[in-house]
């Protein structure tokens, strides 16, 4: 059976996994880390992607991220490619160093973002590789360490996911780390590691009255959310591999808005709670951000709101709402 195109377009998060062929390691040792961690930098944050969590185990990646101005494809063929060139050339080897193509499932965030930043932040404790969260959270080749703040990369975007833990760095990562505690206690999620609709299905199944959920191998989310997915790939034209094409900068982006709102930019970006401002604000960053491909940092700026509150919006989906009706 032919493989289905991926799915991509900006704002789209995506759990990719990348094998060493034959399960061969695929780093020897901390110089190989190090490398790819140098190339990861330059194809996320800013305006590329965001990720939120990465492992880089012996035999196999984890990266946790949120497609943005940059096309999966494009940030996984740069990343991927150098880093096997720079392998083969100081380890005196030729051929294939990773296993067929990587994998990508795109990801119900509401549901899974957490779940799965756990999840693949546990993998070096359940491997052995670390003995306890105390080592993990000083072991650089983990997100789980930046988001203790035991290491500083600025490529990873930590603000997104500690927000959701707590209003302050200390509150919130007390809670992640009873998070991560709670994981271990729980076992494996095997389920996290593939599409999860095909579960639902199973379930349905067992039921007398079986209904049609909609499935998609390379989603991870339920069917509600993989049809959403598929028909907005659909009404936007958007092929697998491709990306939302917008030359519009972001200054007029905010002016259509305000508009839109009986608003002037102005008002718009003078960073007041007054109830109208609030919703077109709220819709901006939706659709800035979620359409567009413009970054929290840009909107922090053009605004005058925080990055957290710019995540608190995202997150509770109130600029979703607000956005309804609006043409660009």
């Amino acid at each position: 059976m032919p493989r289905k195109p991926r799915l991509d377009a900006p704002g789209l998060v995506h759990h990719v996994i990348v094998r060493g062929i034959e399960k061969r390691d695929i780093f020897l040792d901390n110089a190989d880390r190090y490398d790819f961690l140098n190339r990861l930098s330059k194809v996320v944050g800013l305006k590329n992607n965001q990720l939120y969590a990465f492992v880089l185990m012996p035999n196999h990646i984890h990266l946790l991220m949120r497609t943005l101005a940059l096309p999966l494809p494009s940030c996984m063929r740069r990343l991927l490619t150098g880093y096997a060139i720079y392998f083969n050339r100081r380890h005196k080897r030729c051929g294939h160093l990773f296993q067929n193509r990587y994998k990508s499932f795109v990801v119900d965030e509401q549901t899974y973002l957490l779940e799965l930043i756990r999840y693949i932040h546990l993998n070096p404790l359940r491997a052995g590789i670390c003995e306890d969260l105390g080592a993990l959270a000083k072991w650089p080749f983990s997100g789980h360490a930046a988001l203790m703040g035991r290491v500083a990369y600025p490529w990873f975007e930590m603000m997104y996911p500690l927000v959701l833990f707590g209003s302050s760095y200390a509150s919130a990562r007390k809670n992640l780390v009873r998070f991560m505690l709670d994981g271990l206690a729980k076992g494996r999620r095997d389920d996290l590691v593939g599409g999860g609709l095909k579960r639902s299905l199973t379930a349905l199944a067992s039921h007398e009255h079986t209904q049609m959920v909609v499935y998609d191998e390379r989603i991870l989310g339920c069917g509600e959310f993989a049809e959403a997915v598929l028909i907005a790939l659909e009404q936007n034209n958007i092929s697998a591999s491709s990306k939302i094409s917008s030359e519009i900068p972001l200054d007029k982006l905010i002016e259509r808005i305000a508009a839109h709102f009986d608003l002037t930019s102005h008002e718009l970006c003078s960073g007041t709670r007054r109830r109208t401002v609030v919703k077109a604000r709220s819709a901006a960053i939706w659709i800035g951000i979620k359409k567009y491909g413009f970054s929290a940092n840009e909107f922090s700026e053009a605004l005058s709101i925080s990055r957290t509150r710019i995540y608190e919006i995202l997150n509770s989906g109130r600029g979703k709402k607000e956005s309804d009706g609006i043409e660009i």
